[in-house]
C-alpha cells in the first residue's frame, strides 16, 4: 500500500478538500483506496497527541461505503489496518509523517517529503502524482504481507504460513546505552533487484508456493518492526526452512546500510 500526505500550505478549506477529492479519485482508478483523517475537535491535533493515541476516524474505499473511528486509534493503527485490504490510503491533514506529501499551497514544513505542490485542483497533475507516489516505499505489515501470501493463485496447495519479524532492540545488554532508534539507507536499485532475485530464488524450491520479503528504510524507532519474511508453503518444515534462509540471504545478499542513534551516541553498523 502506497501512503499520500495532503497538508494544506495556506489555501481555504474548500479549496484544500477539491484537491484531496481529486487525488483520492484519481487513485481510486488505480486500486482501492483508504482515507484517514484526524479529528482536530477531539485531541489538539498535534504529532504527539496522534503517536499518543489521539482518535481518528477513516474511510476504507473511495466511495465511503465503511466507515469506523475508534478512541485511541492512531494515525499508524488505520494505515496497519487498511495495509491488508487497500492499495493507496491517503492522510489528511497530519504533518510530520514518513510518507509523501502533497501540499496546497506553499506554506509547508520544508522537513516534509513534498512531491507535488499546488495551489488549487486545476494545478494538480493526476498521472505525475500517481507516479511520484509510487516510487516511493510502500507501505506493508506483516498481516498485508500474509494476507497477500493467502489470496496466491497457488495457495489452495498450501497447508502452512511462517513468519519472521525483526524489530529495533533497545539493548544487547542491561547496561548497554539505549537505542532510540536505527536508520537505514538501501543501495538504490540494486537492493530492491536482489530483494526480487532472492524471493524467486526461494520461490523456486519444492513445496515453496510464495515468498514475501520486506525491509523498511528510514527511521525505524526502539520497539518497530525492521523486516519481514513471509512462506507460503506445502508443508510446515519448508516453510520454517525457508523463513530462516530466507532472512540470513536477505542480510548476506541485499545491500542496505544501517545507523544506529542511542542516547550516547551514534554510528553506522557494518553487520546488520
Amino acid at each position: 500500500m502506497y501512503v499520500l500526505g495532503c497538508l494544506n500550505g495556506g489555501e481555504s478549506r474548500t479549496t484544500f478538500e477539491r484537491v484531496v477529492d481529486r487525488a483520492v479519485d484519481r487513485l481510486s482508478r488505480e486500486g482501492r483506496v483508504g482515507v484517514v483523517r484526524y479529528d482536530a475537535t477531539i485531541a489538539d491535533g498535534t504529532h504527539e497527541s496522534l503517536t499518543l493515541g489521539g482518535d481518528v476516524t477513516y474511510g476504507l474505499g473511495a466511495d465511503g461505503d465503511w466507515t469506523a473511528s475508534g478512541t485511541g486509534m492512531s494515525v499508524t493503527d488505520a494505515l496497519d489496518a487498511l495495509a491488508t485490504d487497500c492499495d493507496y490510503a491517503v492522510v489528511v491533514g497530519v504533518s510530520g509523517l514518513q510518507y509523501p506529501m502533497l501540499a496546497v499551497g506553499d506554506s509547508v514544513d520544508e522537513r516534509e517529503e513534498v512531491i507535488a505542490t499546488v495551489s488549487g485542483p486545476g494545478d494538480l497533475d493526476e498521472d505525475e502524482l500517481v507516479t511520484a507516489l509510487e516510487s516511493s516505499e510502500a507501505y506493508e505489515t506483516l498481516g498485508s504481507l500474509v494476507a497477500r501470501v493467502k489470496r496466491s493463485p497457488r495457495a489452495d496447495r498450501a497447508g502452512a504460513i511462517a513468519t519472521f519479524t525483526g524489530r529495533v532492540r533497545a539493548k544487547d545488554d542491561p547496561d548497554d546505552a539505549r537505542t532510540e532508534y536505527l536508520e537505514f539507507e538501501k543501495y538504490e536499485g540494486v537492493a530492491d533487484r536482489r530483494m526480487a532475485a532472492l524471493e524467486a530464488d526461494l520461490e523456486a524450491r519444492d513445496g515453496v508456493l510464495d515468498v514475501e520479503l520486506y525491509h523498511r528504510t528510514g527511521i525505524v524507532a526502539d520497539g518497530e518492526d525492521i523486516v519481514f519474511v513471509v512462506v507460503l508453503a506445502g508443508h510446515r518444515e519448508e516453510a520454517f526452512r525457508t523463513v530462516e534462509d530466507g532472512i540470513n540471504r536477505l542480510k548476506d545478499e541485499v545491500p542496505l546500510f544501517k545507523k544506529e542513534v542511542t542516547v550516547e551516541d551514534e554510528f553506522w553498523v557494518h553487520e546488520s
